[in-house]
């Protein structure tokens, strides 16, 4: 390559470089966002510029990350990567809650709709305790009262046994 031609894209990446570090500060002193895109625009060069020249994509990376410049009330600078993960939290923070809100509307209706259908007159009377006991009461008799019957019914099915046999002994013998 020739020299003068060499030494003319050497100044001109010189000046590309000069203006991305131009274009990065004068970013951070605004306080914009800063991306690789937006400071290859405001550089007027290519992003690919910025990642063929490793130091400068670092000096945007960390430009990215350096808290703004400071509110006029004084409070402590904010990074972005602070303001995302905030972010991220009350998305989250939001779900939950929304979750929560479904999980007690939908119990609020249905506390809503039994006491509804109790004042309506159309509900379960309001002694049902005393009937549940009388249906367990009722149920127990139930089974007392059928292990009572299989056991009359083996008693019969003994009995009737013992009388074919003896029927049958005393045909044989007369």
């Amino acid at each position: 390559m020739i020299p003068a031609m060499r030494d003319g894209r050497q100044a001109d990446t010189d000046r590309r470089r000069q203006r991305v570090s131009t274009a990065i500060k004068n970013a951070t002193k605004r306080g914009d966002p800063i991306s690789v895109s937006g400071i290859a625009r405001q550089a007027g060069v290519d992003r690919t510029f910025l990642y063929r020249h490793r130091d400068l994509l670092a000096q945007v990376h960390a430009a990215e990350l350096e808290p703004a410049g400071q509110d006029p009330a004084g409070a402590s600078p904010v990074s972005r990567a602070s303001l995302q993960a905030d972010l991220v939290n009350a998305q989250a923070r939001n779900t939950r809650l929304s979750a929560r809100i479904r999980q007690l509307e939908a119990r609020l209706s249905e506390v809503l709709g039994e006491q509804a259908w109790r004042e309506s007159g159309l509900g379960a009377p309001a002694d049902i305790d005393t009937l549940q006991a009388q249906i367990t009461r009722l149920e127990q008799r139930n089974v007392e009262l059928t292990a009572q019957a299989e056991e009359t019914r083996s008693d019969l099915d003994a009995a009737r046994a013992a009388n074919r046999d003896l029927t049958r002994a005393l045909n044989q013998r007369g």
